[in-house]
């Protein structure tokens, strides 16, 4: 006998025709399953919508940022002294692009964010809200933990408070509200900010582009004037007329440093595309939830109907074969 044969021959090697699968006994399954396939998928729309329209619109507000001018920059000016300055033992800085990056990681750092959420009393908007009225130009508060009347955080049955920490916080503005992205061919960076309200969302990123700024502002200025009394320490010091007149250079840099950026609004990120209150939520996408919602409520019901009748199949063939021992 030949191989093939003896292959042929062996039990299971091929599927016999009982095991085929018939195009038609799968609509005829589906046909007599046609009602729970129905109820099922009814049943994940209904769930479907109602989650949907339980959920609160999203508005977004973006602006576009650009590095300021690098002569406006602390670090610009001080850099063109940076060989002198080297000579009297300080470190002025390394350029706008540095500073540009700092206020970058500054703007996404927790304890700016703690002193952001604090300094514009967020709080309550943050984490003790549930929606935004159009109505009324307000917010909703969310009466389980937090009372409006009295403006006090509510407790629960054992006493704790719901008024949230720094960490819920910062971690709440950073997950759900703030994104910044930057455009490597350009440099430019977008802030972009969520909120349930879409006033908040606007008044909210101005607020970010400002108090970087702000920040960057009084750290520069706050340093420049400690290198500043640094120099002049040292010219007191020394009698040598080629270092003084380094040391008084520094200084005239130095000082010349701090009045440009006190008159600077904009320091360290200038403004190309303001921020704009927004006419449209982005989310939710409640007709892509619905679409799901019918999707793997049919699909659901497919698999009910296809597992019912697999074992009710196995349960006959089961009796079969026992009947068929006796």
């Amino acid at each position: 006998m030949r191989e093939s044969e003896k292959v042929q021959e062996l039990p299971g090697v091929y599927p016999s025709k009982d095991d085929e699968i018939n195009l038609r006994d799968v609509f005829l399954t589906l046909w007599a399953g046609k009602w729970l396939i129905l109820s099922v998928a009814l049943a994940f729309t209904i769930a479907g919508i109602a989650y949907a329209l339980h959920k609160p619109n999203i508005y977004q507000s973006s602006v576009l940022l650009a590095p300021a001018n690098e002569e406006g920059s602390l670090n610009g000016i001080s850099g063109q002294l940076g060989g002198l300055a080297s000579l009297a033992g300080i470190n002025i800085g390394s350029g706008s692009s540095n500073q540009t990056v700092i206020a970058k990681e500054v703007l996404q750092s927790r304890a700016f964010l703690a002193d952001f959420v604090k300094r514009h009393s967020l709080e309550v908007p943050l984490l003790g809200t549930s929606g935004w009225s159009e109505a009324t130009k307000s917010w909703i508060y969310n009466s389980e933990l937090y009372d409006s009347e009295t403006g006090q955080w509510l407790t629960d049955e054992s006493g704790t408070t719901f008024k949230p920490t720094d960490w819920e916080l910062v971690n709440a503005l950073k997950q759900e509200h703030i994104s910044v992205s930057e455009n490597k061919d350009n440099g430019m960076i977008t802030l972009k900010v969520r909120s349930l309200s879409p006033v908040a969302s606007q008044q909210w990123a101005e607020w970010l582009v400002a108090d970087i700024n702000e920040h960057m502002r009084r750290k520069d200025v706050a340093e420049s004037n400690a290198r500043i009394s640094y120099l002049q320490e040292k010219l007191n010091d020394t009698n040598v007329a080629g270092m003084q007149q380094v040391f008084y250079q520094l200084i005239e840099s130095e000082t010349r440093t701090v009045m440009l950026a006190n008159a600077q609004k904009e320091y360290v990120f200038e403004t190309v595309d303001p921020a704009v209150i927004p006419e449209e939520k982005v989310a939710p996408k409640r007709g892509l939830i619905v679409a799901l919602s019918v999707m793997l409520g049919t699909m659901l019901g497919v698999a009910l109907v296809f597992a019912y009748f697999f074992m009710a199949n196995g349960s006959r063939n089961i009796t079969e074969k026992t009947n068929n021992h006796k």
